[in-house]
């Protein structure tokens, strides 16, 4: 048996696919006979810093975890405590999640304390290196945190190949992204268009998630004005808080005149209402202008969603042409082509290279 401590985001924070992916792993690690506990954040985002309406969730503490909400990401005293702390309790792994440079200094100190126990080792679970959105700095912050480490696993090749860019010799394995078993069971489609308001007969496409501009909500909504779409009266079900300014959509949205095509659920999805979101449409669309790997899609093939997605980072990688899903450019009529390929061929197409990959 051994100890380990995941570093991460938590209960109660509303982290997305970090806390859930938390959780799970934690989960999993208890099963196996070890004992583990999450060390998550009491500030993870000053206020001025977070793009969405809360960094808490309002959903119960998941049972039989144990979570320390105790590091304040912008303190640097608190590092140092929190530090000593872990490092005390000699703990003989840490899985440390590293997404963004801005965590670099707190981590990278947290963990330089943990060394000192000449005990523990450190191993780092890469979302990203290289951010999505980059700012002055970045680079020096990720060095800061990446030598503090004594490995990494990555799970798509474009993580990897950002992380050897700057560490060329520490120890790193590539983990493709594992899928989710945590949501529930499918439920029929028209049960699941019922608890959100749609009507059984419509043909709707879903994008989910956190709306950033590097995922390219706004590439798509010119993508649903095309007018074959139109014609085919398919809908968008866009289902996720907006991270930057929700005015801009708004307004490209009238500009285009496609409010009537558009399901607009524009709020936190918890995890117990993600089955219904994934359930109710027929397809799920990431029209992302770069990634690394997405939480979004080993969702798609938990619940049995065909997929189109861009031709960036991770994504192709994860979703096989034509079997899976559809790959495509990013560009508006490439990915209009795309969503009508998709209707042309028939859900039912994707499914049986879906379920192999299930099987895996």
């Amino acid at each position: 048996m051994q100890n380990i401590v995941i570093i991460g985001p938590a209960h109660p924070l509303r982290g997305g696919g970090l806390t859930t992916f938390n959780h799970r792993l934690a989960r999993e690690f208890i099963a196996q006979g070890d004992s583990c506990v999450i060390y998550s954040f009491s500030l993870q985002y000053p206020s001025f810093l977070f793009p969405g309406t809360s960094q808490f969730t309002g959903e119960p503490a998941p049972p039989n975890l144990t979570i320390y909400s105790v590091i304040n990401s912008v303190n640097p005293f608190n590092w140092l405590k929190i530090g000593r702390r872990i490092a005390k309790a000699k703990p003989d792994l840490i899985l440390v999640r590293f997404w963004i440079p801005f965590m670099g200094p707190a981590l990278g100190t947290i963990l330089r304390q943990v060394r000192k126990n000449k005990h523990t080792r450190i191993i780092c679970l890469a979302d990203n290196i290289i951010p999505h959105e980059k700012r002055p700095g970045d680079d020096l912050l990720t060095r800061y945190f990446l030598k503090s480490c004594d490995g990494f696993i990555t799970m798509s090749e474009k993580v990897m190949s950002d992380l050897r860019s700057i560490e060329k010799v520490k120890p790193a394995q590539l983990v493709p992204h594992p899928l989710y078993d945590n949501f529930g069971d499918s439920i029929p489609k028209a049960v699941a268009r019922e608890k959100l308001g749609i009507n059984s007969n419509e043909k709707v496409i879903l994008f989910f998630g956190f709306i950033r501009k590097y995922k390219g909500l706004d590439i798509l909504l010119r993508a649903m004005a095309d007018p074959r779409i139109k014609a085919a009266g398919i809908k968008l079900l866009v289902a996720g808080e907006f991270y930057e300014d929700e005015k801009v959509y708004q307004e490209l949205i009238d500009t285009l005149g496609i409010r009537n095509q558009l399901i607009m659920h524009t709020h936190f999805i918890a995890d117990v209402e993600v089955v219904n979101y994934f359930c109710a449409a027929d397809l799920v669309i990431q029209p992302y202008r770069n990634a690394t790997q997405s939480g979004v899609t080993p969702l798609a093939y938990h619940f049995e969603k065909p997929m189109i997605v861009t031709d960036v980072g991770g994504l192709p990688a994860m979703v096989s042409h034509r079997k899976s899903g559809l790959v495509t450019d990013v560009d508006v009529e490439a990915i209009a082509e795309s969503i009508i390929e998709f209707y042309a061929l028939g859900e039912d197409f994707f499914i049986p290279h879906l379920r192999i990959v299930l099987k895996l």
